[in-house]
């Protein structure tokens, strides 16, 4: 894991995000509120990496707006307001998403609950997996 300078503006507290980069997968992460800015392309990558299946997360930006008492953020990207988006897990999921798709806001504990929710449906098949939940689990545990 390595920890690169501020890269963007977080969605939610609007501080100065830092890049962390995991088997060359990178992320925007927030060391205010702990959100998480993965860039079009990453979640998934970030799944594969860890034999874990990202239907579902392909193609949000299409999707319908999911019903949301949250407050519209900003995409840091293009500033746009994002779309609530609902990734229909049990317990429902419901991230931010750039309208031209420039990638996807998790808050605090989001990207945790969803590996763990992937993770669940899944037997552990190899240390690798094993590392990269650890690494999710120290960076995205959810601080409250």
């Amino acid at each position: 894991m390595s920890l690169g300078d501020a890269h963007v503006d977080c969605a939610a507290c609007g501080q100065p995000m830092i890049v962390v980069e995991h088997e060359k997968v990178e992320l925007d992460y927030c060391t205010n509120c702990f959100g998480v800015w993965f860039d079009v392309g990453e979640i998934e990558l970030l799944l594969d990496k860890m034999g874990l299946e990202s239907e579902g997360i392909e193609g949000l930006h299409l999707t319908e707006e999911a019903r949301s008492a949250e407050h519209k953020r900003r995409c840091p990207v293009c500033r746009k307001r994002m779309k609530k988006v609902d990734l229909g897990h049990d317990p429902v999921l419901v991230i931010d998403a750039c309208p031209d798709g420039d990638g996807l806001w998790f808050d605090s504990g989001e990207v945790g609950r969803l590996v763990t929710h992937l993770a669940a449906q899944k037997p552990e098949e190899e240390d690798s997996q094993e590392c990269l939940i650890s690494f999710l689990g120290e960076v995205f545990s959810v601080r409250e």
